[in-house]
């Protein structure tokens, strides 16, 4: 792509980063320059955050229901998986799976409460007291 042709259009990023593409100059020789962002980039961002938002109010319901605990919440907004709050709790994956049970969640400790609160970098009154 030629320097000129570049795209810039608006991104949900724009404003904390921009991307690094290789370009032709004016005479023909590969250089870098930055991009703010082009339109399929931006629709791809906006649709993976509506999927965000979309699993993220399911949880929230799931929760509000009694079919979830608050960890399922918290482990979506914050954009984790199983395998990625395992690793900042240092619980295995089927003891997190376990504690998203709402009974088990209520017989949790203070002490294992606040690995989940700490990975979530949340209170834990926020985190024991969230009912969607």
């Amino acid at each position: 792509m030629k320097k000129e042709d570049l795209p810039q259009d608006d991104s949900p990023l724009k404003k904390m980063t921009r991307e690094l593409l290789y370009v032709k100059d004016e005479n023909g020789k590969y250089t870098t320059d930055l991009s703010t962002g082009w339109e399929v980039k931006k629709k791809a961002l906006e649709n993976a955050w509506d999927e965000i938002k979309e699993r993220s109010e399911e949880a929230r319901i799931a929760v509000k229901n009694g079919e979830k605990s608050p960890i399922c919440y918290f482990m979506e907004i914050k954009l984790m998986d199983v395998m990625i709050l395992s690793a900042y709790t240092n619980f295995w994956g089927f003891t997190i799976k376990r504690h998203m049970k709402p009974k088990v969640f209520k017989e949790l400790s203070d002490k294992k409460l606040n690995r989940y609160a700490k990975a979530f970098e949340i209170s834990l009154e926020d985190l024991k007291k969230f009912k969607g």
